[in-house]
């Protein structure tokens, strides 16, 4: 289980417009937690896991690190294939870039998934396993 991971961004408002597009269909929310930040994850009353997404250089980076050059890959639980279609579609509309469009994935028992690319080029995934994704 994940406590949680973060990201760091070039543009906080493009970011925010992309994971508030994709956070509807997968049942989660953003929150914002300062100027230079945001969460992304299931509520306040459920904090963590979560996603940080920021603008800011985190003291742990490498030097010479920088949002987009070592690309991130995240997979979100989605609840449906419905779910895992409109995320695509909510990515696209908010200047995502496909990375894999919706359907099973080789070599990948019961699995559906989707792949788009955020504003930064990070690999961001929604994906339902098991039965739901039959």
């Amino acid at each position: 289980m994940i406590d949680h991971t973060g990201i760091v961004v070039t543009d906080l408002a493009k970011a925010r417009r992309f994971y508030d597009a994709i956070a509807r269909p997968l049942g989660l929310a953003t929150a914002s937690n300062s100027q230079e930040s945001f969460l992304f994850g299931r509520s306040a009353q459920e904090p963590i896991p979560y996603l940080w997404i920021g603008t800011i250089r985190p003291s742990y980076w490498v030097e010479g690190s920088r949002a987009g050059l070592n690309q991130a890959h995240i997979a979100f639980i989605a609840p449906d294939k419905a779910a895992v279609d409109a995320f695509y579609e909510a990515a696209l509309s908010a200047g995502g870039r496909d990375n894999g469009p919706p359907g099973p994935r080789e070599g990948a028992v019961d699995y559906y998934g989707a792949f788009v690319l955020d504003p930064d080029g990070n690999n961001i995934e929604a994906c339902v396993r098991g039965v739901a994704a039959r």
